[in-house]
């Protein structure tokens, strides 16, 4: 009897022990991004696109933080809907400025993004679908973001062009690969029929429906667009010269470093700016003085988030204090 327990006890805390490495593990690669950034530059760049910060960028920076938020919002609402949850417009624009403002925030980027699967999953009784919701919207996303890159690095110059024609080949291999995995058909109770029977479900109704599909394309390239324009009026706010066609692919590569686990937001995206600019000759400084730049108008941007968060946790205080004054 004992041995069956520590069988089971062992592996479970195996488990345990690799998800607290990783969860540590995320925001120390980010720290060490930073802390190898800094080494290597010094704080000069850092306070240089805190200094080259003005009004206008932060209110472009508001204007577009308007724009995305709701088209994810959108995108979002596409998503749950499809997968036959309740969730209304309004909401999801409040939720998507407390997520964003959370992401920046906190560390990891991504504890705004399920806290609006779990919040959302317990307001309609379904939290597992509540998080798949936000999983699937978010994968929908980076789908579209991924293959709107690709295909401006291999239009535009950039440091990486090279190399282009080679991801793209890989990504296609690899679409074909798990088009083909699918196609395996497993015993039908085996658990690996039951997830491969869920998922497949939650795309198709999620993301492949008449419905949604054409919305969470829009929707994201409006988004990835967005950014990248916030991306360039940065650079240009830290005294980037450089022409658009050189800008913007920089842009896009900056932001698939966004994906990566940061502390609040910084760390991969300065590192993989710094690097960026040099590579296309600008300059390591200028890369990092636009990511602060960038850091600084989205933060700002998403400000309403906090004011979400005030707005729930108000009420929540009075009923507090009320019912302490009942008690007593």
């Amino acid at each position: 009897m004992s041995r069956g327990v520590g069988e089971t006890v062992g592996p479970f805390h195996a488990y345990r022990r690799s998800g607290t490495l990783w969860a540590w593990g995320r925001p120390l690669a980010a720290a060490v991004t930073l802390t190898f950034v800094v080494w290597r530059l010094g704080i000069g760049p850092f306070l240089d696109g805190v200094r080259a910060v003005d009004g206008a960028a932060l209110a472009a920076g508001v204007a577009i933080g308007v724009l995305t938020t709701v088209c994810c919002a959108w995108r979002w609402t596409t998503v749950a809907h499809g997968l036959g949850l309740r969730l209304s417009f309004p909401a999801a624009v409040a939720a998507c400025y407390r997520s964003v403002f959370l992401n920046l925030t906190l560390p990891g980027g991504v504890v705004g993004d399920v806290h609006r699967g779990v919040s959302h999953g317990r307001n309609v009784g379904e939290v597992g679908l509540g998080l798949r919701a936000v999983a699937w919207e978010r994968t929908g996303g980076q789908v579209v973001q991924a293959s709107l890159t690709v295909v401006v690095l291999l239009a535009l110059p950039s440091p990486v062009r090279p190399s282009i024609p080679l991801v793209a080949g890989v990504i296609v291999a690899a679409v074909i690969a798990v088009a083909l995995f699918g196609r395996v058909r497993p015993g039908r109770r085996s658990r690996w029929a039951q997830l491969r029977h869920a998922i497949a479900g939650d795309v198709r109704h999620g993301l492949l429906a008449r419905r949604a599909w054409p919305v969470i394309a829009i929707t994201s390239a409006v988004i990835v667009f967005g950014h990248a324009i916030a991306f360039v009026i940065a650079a240009r706010t830290a005294g980037a010269t450089a022409p658009l066609s050189q800008l913007f692919p920089l842009a896009l590569l900056a932001m698939l470093a966004m994906v990566l686990p940061s502390i609040a937001g910084w760390g991969p995206r300065e590192g993989a700016t710094a690097w960026a600019f040099a590579a296309a000759g600008l300059g390591a400084e200028l890369g990092v003085a636009t990511a602060v730049v960038y850091g600084v108008m989205v933060i700002v941007a998403s400000l309403p988030g906090a004011l979400v968060l005030a707005a729930a946790w108000v009420p929540r205080a009075a009923i507090a204090q009320t019912g302490g004054a009942a008690d007593a």
